[in-house]
């Protein structure tokens, strides 16, 4: 990887790009799609929830199996299979005759989904190798998901309107195909020195904990709740005595690695409730077309376009202290003028909502990854990588969990009839104020938590984790160390 050329490096950097830009476009325009999909297909509000969980939820589950497995028999390798499985995953959504099994293609897409941005990043981490140069790719690679942002509501709203809601997966076959054949004529082949061995009974435990947790908020479900606990009790107690464990719970002790993991929860819950609410509130109560809709988003995703590559800039320049205190306050900001103010029934104040949510969302990426990956050795890229791609997925796993729970508690949504009814618009408006204060707790918690794991004590815990992450496992030999 060292002795690829500067353009070399930066066509490998636009590849990856373009699998993240498929990932990403592919959530933005679902999310305009939804209610078509809903009328269509009979969904209810739920409904409509496990068709964006069903996917975030198998993404997170195998995102860390995706990394380890990408060091191990090669990155270039499994990249190539995810945009296989993603492609052909998303020409089986659009056929899908039901909700039932848009649902199932949806765990297609999101296997091979698993396979492209954690390994794409650890291709990257490998690639950039000078630090400053790193952050300042990172920011680009960022600044993709503004862009998904800002073409996501627009294209998918066009193609809703025109086409119908089944065009939107049509999106991700060409990019796929291209992406697929220039990963096979451009990108080398990498694996880490030492890549760690499987592990089942961790990924089980993974896959029951964030399945039953999503289950239990989704479907309020007790037992499922418990069995979510039992999982997270069976995984910090198992992973601890496996010498090559999936999760490798020593990198949290790094302030500045379990900082950006809390952050990276908090902040994509906000981002999942923020679209999926604010689809449902425009097309719903507003009455909106999906096209005019994604107009009204497009503020939002015009000022994430403009700081995410900022915010890489000023990751590489100055750390990852002001963009992170930046994105909490500006998320903090936005959930407090809805909750607070009633964003909604003002156009002013709802763009002055959006961009303040546009800017924060928009700044918080870089540092994330950035933190993630900073610190561990390289040959952990791919799972460091991995758990910060995890994170991210969970956060938006729950943020739409918890929302679409909040909203349907507190009005019953019936699909093409809430723009028709004042009173329906009103309950609406009600139900969703709890939301906006949970959206509002995200931005401070990201906020509070990048105030305390940047400093100086924290940059310490990072590199003594870092000594011990390099550190032997097996019969220690102290005249080689370092």
């Amino acid at each position: 990887m060292s002795e690829l050329t500067s353009r070399r490096r930066l066509l490998v950097l636009g590849i990856c790009c373009m699998s993240l830009l498929i990932v990403s476009l592919d959530n933005t325009i679902l999310n305009v799609a939804l209610p078509s999909i809903g009328r269509e297909l009979g969904a209810s509000v739920s409904g409509l929830q496990w068709a964006i969980d069903a996917y975030t939820l198998v993404l997170a589950s195998l995102l860390m199996l995706a990394g380890s497995t990408a060091d191990r028999i090669g990155r270039r390798r499994v990249f190539m299979a995810g945009l296989v499985l993603f492609t052909l995953g998303s020409a089986l959504c659009s056929l899908a005759p039901g909700l039932e099994l848009l649902v199932v293609f949806r765990m297609v897409q999101a296997v091979g989904g698993s396979m492209l941005n954690p390994v794409a990043m650890s291709i990257i981490t490998n690639t950039f190798t000078d630090p400053a140069e790193r952050a300042r790719a990172i920011g680009i690679w960022g600044g993709v998901v503004g862009i998904s942002m800002a073409a996501g509501p627009l294209v998918g709203g066009l193609l809703v309107d025109s086409v119908g809601w089944r065009s939107v997966f049509w999106v991700n076959i060409p990019v796929g195909l291209l992406a697929l054949l220039l990963t096979w004529r451009y990108v080398p082949e990498s694996r880490a020195p030492k890549p760690r061995r499987a592990d089942p009974v961790g990924q089980v435990l993974i896959i029951v904990l964030l399945g039953s947790l999503t289950y239990s908020i989704i479907e309020t479900d007790v037992v499922a709740g418990v069995i979510a606990v039992l999982a997270l009790l069976g995984v910090l107690l198992y992973e601890p005595r496996r010498r090559e464990p999936l999760i490798d719970l020593r990198f949290f002790r790094s302030a500045p690695f379990s900082g950006a993991t809390v952050i990276a929860i908090a902040a994509f819950a906000a981002l999942g409730g923020f679209l999926f609410m604010n689809t449902l509130y425009l097309q719903e109560v507003r009455g909106y077309s999906a096209l005019h809709a994604g107009l009204y988003m497009l503020p939002m995703a015009a000022v994430t376009l403009f700081a995410a590559p900022l915010s890489g800039r000023l990751v590489g320049s100055i750390g990852p202290r002001l963009p992170l205190l930046i994105a909490g306050a500006a998320m903090a900001a936005s959930g407090v003028l809805f909750a607070v103010f009633e964003a909604e029934t003002s156009n002013t104040l709802l763009f002055t909502g959006y961009v303040l949510f546009g800017l924060g969302f928009g700044m918080v990426n870089a540092p994330i990854t950035n933190t993630a990956v900073s610190g561990m050795p390289r040959s952990q890229a791919g799972v460091a990588a991995a758990v910060a791609s995890t994170s991210r997925q969970i956060g938006q796993t729950l943020g739409v969990a918890v929302i679409g729970t909040v909203l349907a508690a507190g009005v019953s949504l019936s699909l093409g009839a809430v723009a028709q009814s004042a009173g329906q618009a009103d309950r609406f408006l009600a139900a969703s104020r709890p939301a906006w204060w949970i959206i509002a707790l995200c931005g401070a918690l990201v906020l509070l938590v990048g105030a305390a794991t940047t400093g100086r004590w924290a940059r310490r815990t990072s590199l003594a984790c870092a000594v011990r992450l390099q550190e032997p496992e097996v019969a220690p030999e102290p005249s080689r160390t370092g």
